[in-house]
């Protein structure tokens, strides 16, 4: 029995076994795709490529390597989709030598999960039309019958798997061009939204209409693959530059004064502190608060006891001066010293919200306050340019935990229109501050990783 004759999954289990190895089984893929020349499924065939990370798949086996669940198995790409290092034309002769440097999400976690990229199939230009032709590389024909349409705009891709030339393929589609040539060609087609498989460098025509998904001979080979691609694709946008202060030496001073507490706005203030007395014995009987989980996780790193910090429970779903101070306010009582170790602005002077140091105040406390590092608007460069105006477009979910952040973020990019930008935040305030800023969506949410999930799926 030919190996393309078998799917994805029973292919998987035989590497597993090593009754297959993925250098056989991407030499039955390359074979097909060159005995069934005749349907032109592929643009580009990337059969040196595909040999050689054959061979390194096969030696992870022998070398008893923990293996992806794709391992070994050959999927090709309908030619929309960057491919890093393998040219991109969208079917188009405008791109006919566009080689991308980097690849698509679900690229990059089909590779992840062990698969081996073996081509890119044919699309209709730019994928505009349900049309299986594109200029240069001409039509592509039904496997099942030449003389029927294999539907488009995935119809290389469906060819390919009809056919056999490896059991997994990445389409894409905007209305139906997964689906339709998956049943013109009689196997299987998934359209993912883009809050499953997120497809942020799609260069179609159809921008955020445009979904990348599955194809497969049966269900289950498309399950395996969309498995393998679905999830989150989280990116930190850097929107507050974290900057040394310009002269240490106050808080190598703070660190020897008294106190019967300390106070950490971060886990940024916790590790600068710290690092300006390297090598200093920490204050005996002083207490560490924390406004946060991050910044007692800080403090512990550093080598504060955990029974020496107060902090909000990690379940308590706020995490801010005024959920601290239920905590510690009943225990101040005036004269108590107490240090703010926070941040500040560019010149180094305390900047941020007060709230915690005026019920100090009001409490007769006795209040030190130590800059431990300066917050800067950042310089966003291309890419970073790029990200966010997807992101304004309503392409991607902005998640805040920071009021300033966004405030940098108007600052950076003065002429983007925000009304189609959905965007979570972790405190009704950065709520308020992402209106305020003309985003057109926004949810509250607890910062809590469940809550977080549920408010990102219910946006998706």
């Amino acid at each position: 029995m030919d190996l393309m004759d078998h799917g994805a999954v029973a292919l998987a289990a035989l590497v597993r076994r090593k009754e297959a190895s993925p250098v056989e089984i991407v030499q039955a893929a390359l074979a097909r795709i060159e005995a069934r020349r005749e349907l032109n499924a592929f643009i580009t065939v990337t059969a040196d490529e595909a040999l050689a990370a054959a061979r390194r798949a096969e030696a992870a086996v022998m070398a008893g390597e923990p293996l992806g669940p794709l391992h070994g198995i050959p999927y090709s790409v309908k030619d929309l989709t960057l491919t890093a290092g393998v040219r991109t034309t969208m079917g188009s002769a405008i791109h006919e030598d566009f080689v991308p440097k980097d690849d698509a999400v679900a690229v990059a976690r089909a590779k992840a999960a062990g698969a081996i990229l073996i081509g890119k199939t044919l699309t209709p230009e730019f994928g505009h039309k349900q049309v299986p032709t594109a200029p240069l590389f001409g039509r592509t024909l039904n496997p099942i019958n030449p003389a029927y349409t294999p539907g488009a705009s995935s119809s290389g891709a469906a060819a390919a798997v009809a056919a056999g030339m490896g059991p997994l393929a990445l389409g894409t589609d905007g209305g139906g061009s997964i689906r339709i040539p998956a049943a013109c060609c009689g196997i299987v087609g998934l359209k993912a939204t883009l809050g499953v498989v997120p497809h942020l460098q799609a260069p179609d025509l159809y921008s955020a209409n445009s979904f990348t998904g599955p194809m497969a001979r049966d269900v289950a080979d498309t399950r395996l693959l969309f498995e393998a691609i679905a999830g989150f694709d989280a990116r930190a946008l850097p929107l507050i530059e974290i900057a040394p202060v310009a002269d240490a030496a106050p808080l190598r001073a703070a660190w020897n004064e008294a106190h019967a507490a300390r106070m950490f706005v971060s886990a940024a203030a916790v590790d600068r502190f710290f690092d300006a007395n390297v090598g200093a014995m920490p204050q005996a009987g002083c207490r560490f608060w924390a406004t946060g989980p991050g910044t007692a996780r800080a403090l512990q790193r550093n080598g504060v006891p955990p029974e020496a910090i107060d902090t909000p429970a990690a379940d308590e779903g706020r995490f801010d001066s005024e959920a601290l101070w239920a905590i510690v306010g009943p225990r101040v009582v005036p004269g108590l010293r107490v240090l703010i170790v926070r941040g500040g602005d560019a010149q180094g002077l305390p900047a941020g919200r007060d709230w915690l140091a005026q019920a100090l105040d009001e409490a007769g406390a006795q209040r030190d306050t130590v800059v431990a590092y300066r917050r800067l608007a950042p310089v966003l460069d291309g890419a970073q340019r790029r990200l966010a105006e997807q992101g304004a477009a309503g392409r991607a979910l902005w998640l805040f935990s920071s009021s300033e952040a966004i405030a940098n973020l108007r600052a950076a990019l003065p002429a983007i229109d925000w009304r189609a930008a959905r965007a979570i935040a972790t405190h009704p305030r950065i709520a308020q501050a992402a209106r305020g800023a003309g985003f057109g969506t926004v949810r509250e949410s607890a910062p809590l990783l469940e809550a977080l999930v549920a408010s990102i799926e219910s946006l998706a």
